[in-house]
């Protein structure tokens, strides 16, 4: 089996809030999560990913590690293992911010993407943003996004909207929407994504 583009998604939803533009039939995306909620079951969780996946062409997994109590140290083997399986040219992983989930996901991400003899290289590593990226900040402000891909923002809030349990103020498709207008100024398109460069290698 072999995808182009890998996803470490911490928690379902993550995928579309920040990589919409990368999801489709040549993506896998590793969620490292679902628990349940008095709002909203595990098993529910996923039906909305299974109906997101359907509607987008993408491939994925959910992992049973506890949500909010996610360990670095525990991540990296399952993503190196990944990685050597997929054999992706890019792989994703969520920009670290006051999530803590967020934060061990990027951090086992970094070794796992590291340069070495034995795993396999992946050319490409990005970093994704999120609305909590810009709306309450953690990383330093002057770490400004390098890459850019234009999307269908109609498309990608059909997308979210899948996902309606988490479907929430701080999150809302109004701030989704805003976002994608910033970042589509940014490269004078209507919307876009956009992306921290951890590691590009040309090819050619």
């Amino acid at each position: 089996m072999h995808h182009n583009t890998l996803i470490f998604s911490p928690h379902i939803d993550d995928e579309v809030l920040g990589c919409f533009s990368f999801l489709g039939p040549d993506c896998f995306v590793l969620h490292f999560g679902a628990e349940d909620r008095p709002y909203v079951s595990r098993i529910e969780r996923i039906q909305e990913l299974e109906r997101a996946a359907n509607m987008l062409g993408f491939h994925w997994d959910v992992l049973d590690n506890p949500v909010n109590h996610y360990r670095m140290q525990n991540l990296i083997l399952t993503m190196e293992l990944t990685i050597n399986q997929l054999k992706p040219s890019t792989v994703l992983m969520p920009e670290p911010s006051y999530n803590q989930d967020h934060r061990a996901v990027y951090d086992a991400g970094i070794v796992a993407t590291r340069p070495h003899d034995t795993n396999w290289f992946v050319p490409n590593v990005l970093i994704f943003e999120q609305p909590d990226s810009l709306v309450w900040l953690h990383s330093a402000p002057n770490n400004e996004p390098s890459y850019f891909r234009e999307i269908q923002i109609e498309r990608k809030l059909a997308a979210y909207a899948l996902y309606a349990s988490q479907v929430r103020g701080h999150r809302s498709p109004e701030t989704l929407r805003s976002l994608a207008s910033l970042r589509g100024a940014q490269i004078c398109k209507p919307y876009a994504e956009a992306f921290r460069v951890k590691r590009i290698v040309d090819c050619r």
